[in-house]
């Protein structure tokens, strides 16, 4: 077998020991000290009234905390590939130690931000420098965030206690996860490879591996219980410090977002459930099961002599589809697979999932977990989207690139569906119904499945304002939303009462409720390839500049950029539709 890929650590440094690491490090604090004291002579603070500065004032003070992003941002996402990969390496576990210290600083300096941005005179500001006008955005939303901030001291001690908080329980969940081995089969396997066999083809080695995987994570869930209990406690308390009626106000502050958006989109997911139930019905059919789907085969191949992809063949295909949307979105999926962008080995240590990580001007790296079915082909055309994201992205300032969630996933998805779709045009009969159930489950996990995750929290953030839950209630209010959304698609007995604690999503005091984005970015991703459908010659020129303007728009002025009105069900309820005509032909071709 061709050895998978891991990905090249040699660029911006030649590695951790490198010098060249260490004297970034020295920059940075320089960069941050010369800030500090440029934004203590100036007054960079919360203000009783507003304030009068001088438009160069203000653009000195943002180009302090561009330089700042680029380096931190940099710095740390090259550490980063190695703790992601190894989580024992104690070199870069003590690296990354010490750019926590450093982000700590930046953040304190853009909360500082926030606050002056508050006492500001944007408009007249961006009037008098062009510099000024180009981040109008990010500038207009501090001031709005400005409105929810603590006194200057309470922002800077939270800021630092989370350091020891709410950011180490989210280490402490990410560092023993990767580490859990399961017995199986006499030996000690690793989780991630674990929960890759949920896509075997043997039923037996399915449903062997779930149960060894469930009674793996009983074993953990008190710690990571405990890590789950402290850090929605500590969000649930600074969102009342900071004027918030719930935790999902700030989520959906920090996407561009209003709550009757998220409602229609919300109820239209709601109304598609019994699509989905069907799609699970019919599933169980093909694989012998009397009525519904057992948890183990959520993931299972369902195509007779299912296609094993290679991690060769996955690229070539990529690439393939890619050229044939846009020559540059072509070479660019080429460009990162041959410099060694893509670390595609299941190992020890290493975190299980997928992500995409911005590392410097127009280069990320994105990590994946290779498994052979078609589903790899999906999952690597989704990173690469999120990779071309950030190459449109690169001609912004370091201040407009920060995307929120919901807009994050728009080029990952498109690019997702793009090569769904090629793969499908190209397959036989076999292939067909193989592509298909592809198609349908992952929308069942971003549609059906996100729903259940942004129930759980929602309760967890509910009940924890009274006191800390128990391994058992969590695993209960898991059990509880798996019944709500997948209903009678999935055989009770067998639900999951453990993704809490398998999903890191939850672990995070920044960013609460990281469900519903994914949510967001498919039925938005899939609105956007309808447009491309019906104009491709007028839209790809029109799509980078979207992927250009995700940091400087809110999420329903962006889409209105390309005649989307999110704020109505009907679009929502648009590209669910195509769910449920993908269930219709599902049902025909397995009922035949």
């Amino acid at each position: 077998m061709t050895p998978l890929p891991q990905w090249r650590t040699n660029t911006p440094f030649a590695s951790l020991t490198d010098t060249a690491l260490d004297h970034a490090r020295t920059a940075l604090d320089a960069a941050i000290d010369a800030a500090l004291c440029d934004f203590d002579q100036t007054q960079v603070t919360k203000h009783d009234h507003p304030q009068i500065v001088p438009a160069a004032t203000v653009e000195r003070i943002l180009q302090h905390m561009a330089g700042l992003s680029e380096q931190f941002r940099t710095m740390n996402a090259y550490v980063h590939q190695f703790v992601s990969t190894n989580s024992r390496d104690d070199v870069a576990q003590a690296k990354q130690s010490e750019l926590r210290s450093r982000a700590v600083r930046v953040s304190q300096l853009s909360t500082r931000l926030t606050a002056w941005a508050g006492c500001l005179d944007i408009p007249t500001l961006s009037a008098q420098s062009t510099y000024i006008a180009e981040h109008r955005f990010m500038l207009e939303e501090a001031s709005r965030r400005a409105l929810h901030q603590m006194s200057p001291e309470a922002e800077a001690l939270a800021s630092e206690l989370n350091v020891s908080g709410g950011g180490a329980w989210a280490r402490f969940h990410s560092t023993t996860t990767s580490q859990i081995s399961v017995r199986y089969d006499n030996q000690d396997v690793p989780m991630s490879t674990i929960r890759t066999m949920a896509y075997d083809a043997d039923s037996e080695s399915r449903r062997s591996a779930y149960e060894a995987e469930l009674a793996t994570w009983k074993v953990h869930t008190t710690p990571l219980a405990m890590a789950l209990n402290a850090i929605k406690g500590e969000v649930n308390t600074l969102s009342k410090r900071r004027g918030y009626a719930n935790p999902i106000d700030i989520s959906l502050a920090d996407n561009r977002m209003d709550r009757a958006t998220l409602d229609a989109m919300l109820g239209a997911a709601h109304d598609s459930f019994p699509y989905f139930r069907r799609y699970l019905q019919a599933k169980a059919r093909r694989l012998g099961a009397r009525t519904s789907l057992p948890w183990y085969d959520l993931f299972a191949p369902v195509a007779a002599e299912s296609k094993s992809w290679s991690y060769t063949e996955a690229c070539s295909f990529v690439v393939e589809q890619f050229s044939a949307y846009s020559p540059r979105m072509g070479a660019f999926a080429q460009r990162a697979i041959t410099d060694g962008w893509i670390d595609a080995e299941p190992r020890h240590g290493k975190v299980d999932g997928a992500f995409c990580m911005g590392l410097q001007r127009d280069e990320s790296r994105i990590l994946m977990n290779y498994k052979p079915s078609i589903g790899i082909i999906m999952t690597l055309a989704h990173e690469l989207g999120h990779a071309y994201h950030n190459l449109n992205l690169a001609n912004q300032t370091p201040l407009n690139r920060d995307t929120p969630m919901t807009l994050a996933e728009t080029a990952s998805i498109f690019c997702e569906t793009l090569a769904q779709n090629a793969a499908l045009a190209h397959a036989d009969a076999n292939g067909k119904i193989e592509i298909l159930e592809s198609s349908l489950q992952r929308s069942t996990q971003v549609v059906v499945d996100i729903t259940s995750r942004y129930l759980f929290e929602s309760r967890v953030f509910e009940q924890r304002q009274n006191r800390e839950l128990s391994a058992d209630e969590l695993s209960s209010l898991m059990l509880q939303a798996q019944r709500e959304t997948y209903g009678d698609g999935l055989t009770e007995a067998t639900l999951h009462p453990y993704m809490w604690a398998v999903k890191g999503h939850y672990y995070s005091t920044g960013r609460s409720f990281y469900n519903y984005p994914y949510m967001f970015g498919q039925l938005f991703g899939q609105g956007l390839y309808a447009i491309y459908l019906d104009n491709p010659r007028t839209f790809t020129s029109r799509y980078d500049e979207l992927l250009s303007n995700t940091g400087k728009y809110d999420a329903a002025t962006l889409a209105q950029t390309m005649g989307i009105d999110i704020t109505q069900r009907s679009f929502w309820e648009g590209s669910l539709a195509v769910v449920a005509d993908e269930v219709r032909q599902f049902e025909a071709v397995i009922d035949a």
